[in-house]
Protein backbone atom coordinates (compact mmCIF):
# COMPACT_ATOMS: atom_id res chain seq x y z
CA UNK A 1 0.00 0.00 0.00
CA UNK A 2 1.00 3.56 -0.55
CA UNK A 3 2.56 5.21 2.51
CA UNK A 4 0.21 8.20 2.36
CA UNK A 5 -2.82 5.89 2.48
CA UNK A 6 -1.49 4.10 5.55
CA UNK A 7 -0.67 7.42 7.24
CA UNK A 8 -4.16 8.68 6.49
CA UNK A 9 -5.71 5.55 7.97
CA UNK A 10 -3.62 5.88 11.11
CA UNK A 11 -4.60 9.53 11.51
CA UNK A 12 -8.25 8.59 11.04
CA UNK A 13 -7.87 6.00 13.81
CA UNK A 14 -6.29 8.62 16.10
CA UNK A 15 -9.18 10.97 15.30
CA UNK A 16 -11.73 8.31 16.24
CA UNK A 17 -9.83 7.59 19.45
CA UNK A 18 -9.95 11.31 20.23
CA UNK A 19 -13.70 11.36 19.63
CA UNK A 20 -14.12 8.52 22.10
CA UNK A 21 -11.77 10.02 24.69
CA UNK A 22 -13.45 13.43 24.61
CA UNK A 23 -17.00 12.07 24.60
CA UNK A 24 -19.17 13.12 27.54
CA UNK A 25 -19.77 9.68 29.15
CA UNK A 26 -16.03 9.04 29.47
CA UNK A 27 -15.32 12.57 30.69
CA UNK A 28 -18.12 12.23 33.25
CA UNK A 29 -16.26 9.30 34.82
CA UNK A 30 -13.41 11.64 35.75
CA UNK A 31 -15.59 14.56 36.87
CA UNK A 32 -15.36 13.56 40.53
CA UNK A 33 -13.85 15.21 43.55
CA UNK A 34 -10.31 14.01 43.92
CA UNK A 35 -6.80 14.83 42.88
CA UNK A 36 -3.84 13.08 41.33
CA UNK A 37 -0.48 14.80 41.87
CA UNK A 38 -2.45 17.81 43.23
CA UNK A 39 -4.28 18.15 39.90
CA UNK A 40 -8.05 17.58 39.73
CA UNK A 41 -8.89 14.25 38.06
CA UNK A 42 -10.84 15.85 35.22
CA UNK A 43 -7.98 18.16 34.24
CA UNK A 44 -5.46 15.34 34.58
CA UNK A 45 -7.53 13.17 32.23
CA UNK A 46 -8.18 15.92 29.67
CA UNK A 47 -4.57 17.07 29.39
CA UNK A 48 -3.24 13.50 29.57
CA UNK A 49 -5.53 12.34 26.76
CA UNK A 50 -4.61 15.41 24.73
CA UNK A 51 -0.88 14.69 25.17
CA UNK A 52 -1.37 11.04 24.21
CA UNK A 53 -3.24 12.02 21.04
CA UNK A 54 -0.48 14.45 20.06
CA UNK A 55 2.12 11.72 20.60
CA UNK A 56 0.15 9.23 18.52
CA UNK A 57 -0.22 11.77 15.70
CA UNK A 58 3.53 12.40 15.77
CA UNK A 59 4.18 8.66 15.53
CA UNK A 60 1.72 8.29 12.65
CA UNK A 61 3.19 11.16 10.66
CA UNK A 62 6.87 10.44 11.34
CA UNK A 63 8.73 9.19 8.29
CA UNK A 64 10.68 6.02 8.83
CA UNK A 65 13.57 4.87 6.72
CA UNK A 66 12.55 1.56 5.18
Amino acid sequence: MNRSIITGQRLAAVFLLGCVLFNYPLIALFNKPGELFDIPLLYFFLFGAWAILIGLMALAIERRKD
